[in-house]
């Protein structure tokens, strides 16, 4: 199971994506440098994927200020000594603190949340999801960033739909279903192929498109 550690692993999954598939060569020089972006396996670093979904960048590091100021150290037992009250005045919604104290009770009752990431992608999929609010969005975030697995894609990501759309000059924005499809030609460098493209989107929407000369 190859791992994306190093801007060495970094750089052999972007060369090997422009030999298989040209289409990202252009791609790459727009992107700009493709970040690692690592956040250690454990109740944070879920919890921090879990509290930036459908929010901007901005009001997700707001949001997750005040939540990691009121836990004091963001871990499940600090989080489970919490009102809802209190973390709904964080800006939580409903909805996530509902995930969050599942993750952190399945924690405390034995779940070994780092360890998930020396887990086969399979097995990390399957126990997360089995957390009530924990989808398959979540789960392949967690073993892109946390996990740092080279071979994940999360066709479910809007942006990265979007990003395949402009970058592969397709008909219509992908479906999961196809994004998933178009992904195959970049295995075993599926994790690298989604930092690409969200460096594309990130980069375009800067004003940065024009080819490098």
């Amino acid at each position: 199971m190859r791992l994306i550690l190093t801007d060495a692993d970094m750089a052999e999954g972007l060369d090997y994506l422009e030999r298989v598939d040209p289409r990202l060569v252009p791609v790459r020089a727009l992107a700009g440098p493709v970040d690692i972006r690592y956040r250690p396996p454990g109740f944070e670093g879920i919890a921090r994927i879990i509290v930036a979904q459908q929010l901007s960048v901005s009001s997700a590091d707001a949001i997750w200020a005040r939540f990691e100021a009121l836990l004091a150290a963001a871990t499940a037992e600090n989080y489970l000594r919490q009102s809802e009250e209190a973390l709904r005045a964080a800006g939580l919604s409903r909805g996530k603190v509902r995930t969050l104290t599942a993750l952190a009770e399945a924690a405390s009752a034995g779940l070994d949340l780092e360890g998930l990431a020396a887990e086969t992608p399979e097995v990390a999929t399957e126990k997360l999801t089995a957390i009530h609010g924990i989808g398959r969005w979540t789960a392949e975030i967690f073993l892109l960033f946390c996990a740092r697995n080279a071979d994940v894609l999360p066709a479910g990501d809007l942006a990265l739909q979007v990003a395949a759309f402009e970058a592969l000059a397709l008909q219509g924005r992908p479906s999961e279903k196809e994004l998933r499809a178009i992904s195959e030609l970049w295995s075993p460098w599926r994790g690298v192929a989604a930092k690409l493209l969200w460096a594309y989107y990130k980069a375009m929407r800067q004003g940065r498109n024009v080819l490098p000369v």
